[in-house]
Parts: structure tokens; C-alpha cells; sequence
């Protein structure tokens, strides 16, 4: 009798002989692609930290490299829109360096398979919702991003242009606003999740009667729970082998003020939201059109939004409540 291959098992396959490098293991979404990856049971996979290899010195980028089959290109400096209002260059140096001679070093290495892992800031301030990946050019992005995303949308450029000149088969992914556990908390790094939660559960325990938030609370975001995204990463590896870019999101669109009212309720804070109209909104709306992942590849979002910032906001108070106690 002969026996059928399983899509599973297909899937498997494609790990079992390779060697993996995802740089930015130990972030945000590289902790929780580490532990998908794992359960593939690669023949290796490396997580190179950054006080070992900085990849914004090409000697480094060529020595993480060598040997690999797969490299999956997660690490960035990354930050909400106070971090980008206050570092632009250097958020635009950092991350077109670590991309370009990332992508560079694995052609030369002859990696078979590069991940670039991109962002929803390199869309245009002005893009037609939802966001289609043939938009991506139509132009300029929102100034507060712009440095950040243009230097990760060159990745696009580049693989495309590697895979024209040298058959180099390099993917892009365009990930959505991202949350979930592990996110930064730090104020001064953090994206607009976990900035409201600890926002309101600081000001629920103090007893305010009001919190302060950024902007008019018009604005609109997509979320995408990080375990989705980590799923999405992974299937695209397997399965995606085209210079397109494919948008990674939920296609669910949300207001801030929304957002923030959920928030409130799911910390227990009784106060008032006042809306701080001095500070900037960032893009005015955000939603993805993420018909391309479902049809490529598969990929299809599937944590629901509360539940998924009810698990953010416990592990959040986890978090806290261990770091009180170390103390």
C-alpha cells in the first residue's frame, strides 16, 4: 500500500533540512516565531543577539550568513510615533543598513530563501482603504514614519531587483500594527496597545479621574495579534516564492478612541479619556486588504481582538507584578 504525503507532513519536510537564521529572534515577534519555528524541528536555527552581532556592520551580517539555507530578517529598530518624531535618522540609518546588507550578505552566501519582513508605514499618509499591495508607490508616506518605513520598503526593492539580476528568492511581507505579549511597554519605544494599557492601569490604580491620550482619537488602526503574525511569517516561508509584497493583517479596522474605550473597560479604569489634539495622529486611516496572504499561502487571522488585548493586558500585569517583586 502506498502511503499519501499529508499536507502536514509536506510543511515538515520543508523544515527538516534546513538551517534558519532569524535575526531579531529574542523581540517582540521573533520570541513568538522562535517557538513556532521550534515545533518544526529545523536541522538548525539560530537566533543571533544583538550585544553578539551588530548588523549594522557588514562583517557581522556576513558571519550570521554563512551556512544558512533560510535567513528570516526580523530585526529593525522600531518605535511609536514619539520615538519616530525624535530619532528619524536615526530610525531611517539603522534599519536601511542592518536590510541592505543583510540581503546582500545572504545573496553572496548563497542563502536559498530570504524573508524581509516589512511595514504598514511604507504605505502612502493618503492610501484608499483597504490598503492594496499595488498602492504601495501611489505616495509619500505619513511624515512621522516616513523615515522608518521608506528605509524598510527599500527591502522591496532590493529583493525585487535581486531576484531580476541573480535569481535571489527573497519575499516581502507587510505586517499590520502588531500586539500581544512580549510588546514594549517603555513610553519612550512603545506603539499605541501597550502605551493605553499601561497608560490605564497606572491611572486606575493612582484613582484619576482622567487620562490624557495622544491625538483626536479619529484615527484609525488595524491590530494583528503577534502569534498571527509569527503563523503568517511561517507559512510565507514555506509556501511564498513571488517578488510581490503581501499584506499581513486581520482586515479589521478600528477607531483609536474605540481602542481606547476597550482598553479602559478592560482594566477597570472608572475615569474620563481626554483627548490631547496638540500631538499628532499619525496616518489617518490604517485597514489592509489581505486577500493576497489567504490566497498564497493560506494565512488567515484568527484571535479575536478582545480576547487577544485581554491576554496582552494579563500578561502585562504578569509582567509588572515579577518585576515589583525582583525588586
Amino acid at each position: 500500500m502506498i502511503k499519501r504525503e499529508t499536507k502536514k507532513e509536506g510543511k515538515e519536510k520543508f523544515w527538516q533540512d534546513k538551517r534558519v537564521l532569524v535575526t531579531g529572534g529574542s523581540g517582540f515577534v521573533g520570541q513568538h516565531l522562535i517557538e513556532q519555528l521550534k515545533e518544526k524541528k529545523p536541522k538548525e536555527l539560530l537566533m543571533p543577539s544583538h550585544s553578539e552581532y551588530d548588523l549594522r556592520r557588514i562583517e557581522a551580517c556576513a558571519e550570521v550568513v554563512r551556512g544558512k539555507d533560510v535567513v528570516i530578517h526580523l530585526a529593525a529598530n522600531v518605535g511609536g510615533i514619539g520615538y519616530n518624531r525624535g530619532f528619524p535618522g536615526t530610525l531611517f540609518y539603522d534599519n536601511i543598513l542592518m536590510s541592505v546588507q543583510m540581503m546582500e550578505e545572504a545573496r553572496k552566501a548563497g542563502v536559498e530563501k530570504f524573508v524581509a519582513i516589512g511595514t504598514v508605514c511604507a504605505y502612502p499618509k493618503l492610501t484608499p482603504i483597504p490598503f492594496k499591495e499595488k498602492d504601495l508607490w501611489q505616495g509619500y508616506p505619513e511624515e512621522t514614519n516616513a523615515p522608518y518605513g521608506l528605509a524598510k520598503k527599500m527591502q522591496l526593492v532590493q529583493a525585487q531587483a535581486y531576484r531580476q539580476q541573480y535569481g535571489f528568492n527573497a519575499i516581502y511581507l507587510l505586517p499590520v500594527n502588531l500586539y500581544g505579549p512580549g510588546d514594549k511597554f517603555d513610553p519612550t519605544q512603545s506603539h499605541v496597545i501597550p502605551a493605553l494599557i499601561k497608560k490605564a492601569v497606572e491611572a486606575r490604580e493612582r484613582g484619576d479621574k482622567f487620562l490624557v491620550v495622544w491625538g483626536s482619537g479619529q484615527a484609525t488602526r488595524e491590530f494583528l495579534y503577534v502569534e498571527d503574525c509569527a503563523r503568517a511569517i511561517v507559512l510565507a516561508t514555506e509556501k511564498y516564492n513571488q517578488p510581490d509584497p503581501v499584506n499581513i493583517g486581520s482586515g479589521m479596522e478600528t477607531s483609536i478612541k474605540d481602542l481606547a474605550e476597550l482598553i479602559k473597560e478592560l482594566v477597570g479604569y472608572q475615569g474620563k479619556i481626554v483627548w490631547d489634539k496638540t500631538k499628532p495622529d499619525g496616518q489617518p486611516r490604517r485597514c489592509l486588504d489581505t486577500s493576497r496572504a489567504e490566497k498564497e499561502f493560506g494565512f488567515r487571522a484568527t484571535t479575536d481582538f478582545r480576547q487577544g488585548l485581554q491576554k496582552t493586558i494579563e500578561w502585562y500585569l504578569k509582567e509588572r507584578k515579577e518585576e515589583d517583586l525582583s525588586v
